[in-house]
Parts: C-alpha cells; structure tokens; sequence
C-alpha cells in the first residue's frame, strides 16, 4: 500500500507558500518539500514516501510546457484534455508501480475549477483500468457544532 497526495493548487511545491496559509512544509528523504500530509502519511504507512507521492498543478503544467518546448508532442496544441490529463494520470500510475494498492488524496476544494483536471483523471483511469482495479471515494467534513447542537456540512 502507499499514498499520493495531489494538490490542484498552480504553486510548483509547497516551499515558497505561507505555512500560515497552508501548513508547514514536509520534506522527503528525496529532497523534495511537499504537503505537511505526506508527513502523516510517511508515518502512518511506515514507509519512506519522495516526490513521485506528491504534485500540484504547477508541476503538472512545468511538465507539460517542458515537455513542449522539446517537441514531444510534434506540434500539436497543448490542451487539457488530453495532455494535462495525461500528465496526471501518468503521475498517478508511476507512483502505483509495483504497489497493490494506491491510494490517490485529491486536495482542494470540490467545486474549485482548479480540481477538475484531477477528478477527469481519476474518473478516466478508472475506464482505463476497469472498475475492479478502481475505486473513487468522495469525502467532506461534516462537523458538530455543539452550540446549535447538530451537524452542519462545510461548503467543500
């Protein structure tokens, strides 16, 4: 078993962000900084965790746009769909190699157009790889608010 994180914010890595903002940064024996959650992560699964467990946006697109400025894709339009998909579902399958089971964390929040590239990845590898291999689980904070004395969802 082991863990991705994704994070759908354009941010290349976590760095350079306000940890007042995000959260402190973790960094990875590969030397990668990454999302304070592979830290959780890292501990929780007992296992030493780089820089294939985690990408944002930003990697994405820096990929990409390399990628296209060494005429990998012949000069064609880089769109969407299918390169940015493509990016992310390459992202996900790498860091599955040689894994039973991987467990892919979409960060952000649902409804935020920045996540949508990773929900269309997820939703096409599941085609890809059959819905026997593939499973997407949608989860979101539903806090009791002991004042009013029930449950209220979090717009997420």
């Amino acid at each position: 078993v082991s863990i991705l994180k994704a994070d759908p914010y354009i941010n290349v890595d976590p760095g350079t962000m306000s940890p007042f903002e995000h959260g402190e940064v973790f960094v990875t024996d590969d030397g990668a900084e990454t999302d304070l959650d592979l830290g959780h992560y890292e501990r929780f699964l007992d296992e030493s965790l780089s820089q294939d467990n985690n990408f944002t946006t930003g990697r994405v697109y820096q990929s990409v746009i390399e990628k296209e400025r060494r005429g990998e894709y012949l000069g064609k339009t880089i769109q969407v769909i299918p390169h940015i998909v493509g990016e992310i579902k390459d992202r996900i399958k790498k860091a599955g190699e040689g894994k039973d089971i991987l467990i892919v964390e979409i960060g952000g929040t649902v409804g935020d157009i920045e996540g949508l590239p990773f929900l269309e990845a997820i939703r096409a590898l599941r085609l890809e790889v059959g819905k026997n291999n593939a499973m997407n689980i949608h989860l979101t904070l539903v806090p009791f608010i002991k004042a009013a004395g029930e449950l209220k969802t979090k717009p997420t």
